[in-house]
């Protein structure tokens, strides 16, 4: 299977960390930790994995580590399965 690559707006220092919306192909996704020294792009990764049912490893950060547009490589579940997962 080809790992899906999102494009991921991500939003640190947020109140508790959620998926907001899908901005056309884009995730909206509020994170809890602040953005330093990579704590919240790995925040980001562990909450997606925990809300996809996915081990931490299945998902990466491609491009933007230190930008709020990033793009992520998703291991094991299709565009469908990532949001259908995510809208519940």
């Amino acid at each position: 299977m080809t790992p899906f690559t999102p494009e991921v707006k991500a939003i640190p220092n947020a109140p508790r960390s959620e998926v907001t919306a899908w901005l056309g192909e884009a995730l909206k996704v509020k994170v809890h930790a602040p953005p330093v020294e990579g704590c919240a792009n790995e925040a980001l990764c562990e909450f997606l994995a925990d809300r996809l049912d996915l081990p931490r490893r299945a998902i990466t950060v491609l491009r933007g580590d230190t930008s709020r547009q990033k793009v992520l490589r998703i291991s094991g579940l299709t565009l469908d399965a990532v949001k259908a997962a995510l809208s519940s």
